[in-house]
């Protein structure tokens, strides 16, 4: 059956490089092409003369219907009117080697550093070819994600250093941070390299909460697997959860009720809202202004309480199932939503009043933190951090899933790219989510709100793309025998948007990074699997 998205196929034809549809990969409008490995390089060239944005690059060893030990690497690409494609090719048996496509987009490199970790493939051509999940003290020939390699394996303890990048200049000075931090955020290490108190670079060394997530997931029912994708990062629980679960869908051929997207739609918008509150009285804090802190904190706390109630979780987790969801409202708990979203918006606006009125905040986010339109570009920058500079991708607009296929999604489209347009845009989806929570709310339809899960047959693969608070969370996963999870990869948004704050503090005084720092919010967990 020829999928519905054949734009991309097409294109690649016209350049000769010769695609095949894989039958057994779903959905049929989210095309995965199998191409040659030659051809690896230039179909990224080609993708991004069609102004494609790069989703993700993985790799994975075959499954019950390929050859034992063959492996292979993937490349979703996205484009805002022809939607997702994936490409797939085959690596040779004797050399594992494929060409690096970050000369193409500058997001692939960490990600083929990942594949070079976790499966030793060699990527040639990539420029920067140090470790990155795999630290100084994993042995080198430790490969956790091929088949061959225990979950359970006890690791011996290796020698070595991260060579950072440095400077011989004596008005240099370089500081490092982390990667235990004061705060309770999770541990991450910067390097900065500083003039005085300017920011000359900044440099991340992540991976310190590697959790082995990917090889976790192997072996799962889709049902206990889910339970770990509400996981992968706290505060995007559902984000993380619907990407899983229509992965799994797709895959199965199910679709989830019409009242079961559209209680996932609230739950996510309500995610949406509790981390922007949150975020914005943070960020606020980093500057000194406590009060904003105080009253954002109240809000966020109220909210928490509220799912607790409703769905039995603060942080709305295990409410997401394969085939729908695992909660309901009643109409006392719509009522309820309904009156505290009302409530929220509203307080968040005469909030917002108090933010833009005081010259003390305004001050110190204003100018910092820039990333331009065309850098935000050409790293993919993601969510509201790439709203903020210019890049407008939103998956309840370009995938259109249920139930935003029902709804306007209105996006905040800024383009000076500092602290104040990031909190700009959080406060503009505030707005707009409780917007569409009250519209859901009032529409909801009556009927189930799971459709039964039937596992699909070994070797099927699916992949969704689902716009989470950060941005677009990608999902990939493929079945193998008796319904158990035989491959996983995700990519949080935050794999990206963290390129974009090593680019967005230069020239920003060291005094300044937690406020720059805060106003990206990357995930440590989402990007340490």
């Amino acid at each position: 059956m020829r999928p519905t998205n054949t734009w991309f196929a097409e294109k690649l034809g016209d350049h000769g490089i010769y695609t095949q549809y894989m039958e057994d990969h779903h959905p049929a409008h989210m095309p995965c092409l199998e191409i040659r490995l030659l051809d690896w390089q230039q179909a990224a060239e080609i993708a991004l003369r069609l102004e494609m944005r790069l989703v993700a690059v993985w790799a994975t060893e075959g499954g019950c219907h390929d050859q034992p030990d063959s492996m292979f690497a993937y490349m979703g690409l996205a484009h805002p009117e022809h939607r997702h494609v994936l490409l797939r090719t085959q690596l040779g048996r004797e050399r594992r080697e494929i060409a690096s496509i970050s000369r193409h987009y500058i997001a692939a490199c960490r990600m083929e550093r990942h594949m070079q970790d976790m499966l030793g493939i060699t990527v040639s051509d990539i420029p920067d070819g140090r470790r990155w999940i795999k630290h100084e003290h994993w042995p080198e020939d430790a490969l956790p994600l091929r088949s061959e390699f225990a979950a359970t394996t006890r690791m011996a303890q290796a020698e070595g250093s991260y060579p950072y990048v440095s400077s011989n200049s004596e008005a240099v000075c370089q500081i490092a941070v982390g990667p235990v931090h004061a705060g309770i955020i999770e541990p991450g290490h910067f390097r900065f390299l500083t003039v005085g108190e300017m920011i000359l670079n900044m440099e991340e060394r992540l991976g310190y909460v590697h959790k082995g997530i990917e090889k976790a997931m192997c072996g799962k029912t889709a049902a206990a697997g889910i339970r770990l994708a509400a996981r992968i990062s706290g505060d995007a629980s559902v984000g993380h959860s619907w990407a899983f679960a229509h992965a799994c869908e797709y895959a199965a051929g199910i679709r989830p009720p019409r009242r079961a997207s559209y209680l996932r739609g609230i739950l996510c918008e309500r995610e949406r809202m509790a981390n922007h509150i949150g975020d914005i009285g943070a960020i606020c804090n980093d500057a000194a202004f406590s009060f904003m802190h105080a009253q954002m904190q109240r809000l966020r706390e109220d909210m928490a309480r509220m799912h607790k109630q409703l769905f039995g979780h603060r942080l709305l987790m295990d409410t997401l199932i394969p085939g729908g969801v695992s909660i309901d409202l009643d109409q006392r708990g719509c009522r309820l939503l309904s009156e505290q979203t009302r409530m929220l918006a509203a307080e968040v606006e005469h909030l917002r009043t108090i933010y833009a009125d005081h010259p003390s905040i305004q001050q110190r986010v204003i100018g910092s933190g820039i990333v331009s339109v065309n850098e935000a570009r050409d790293i993919g920058l993601l969510g509201y951090v790439g709203r903020a500079s210019g890049n407008y991708a939103d998956e309840r607009i370009e995938e259109a899933y249920p139930p935003y296929n029902e709804l306007e999604v209105h996006v905040p489209q800024g383009r000076h790219g500092d602290v104040a347009t990031r909190v700009w845009a959080r406060f503009e989806e505030i707005a707009d989510s409780a917007r569409m929570i009250i519209r859901l709310l009032e529409q909801l339809p009556e009927g189930a709100v799971s459709n039964a899960w039937q596992a699909p047959e070994a070797g099927t693969s699916g992949f969704s793309a689902v716009e989470s608070w950060r941005g677009e969370i990608a999902c990939w996963l493929r079945f193998g025998d008796h319904g158990l999870i035989d491959r996983f990869f995700v990519r949080d948004p935050s794999v990206i948007n963290w390129l974009g704050l090593e680019l967005a503090v230069r020239d920003v005084p060291v005094p300044d990074f937690p406020l720059n720092n805060k106003s990206f919010n990357c995930s440590y967990s989402g990007n340490d699997l």
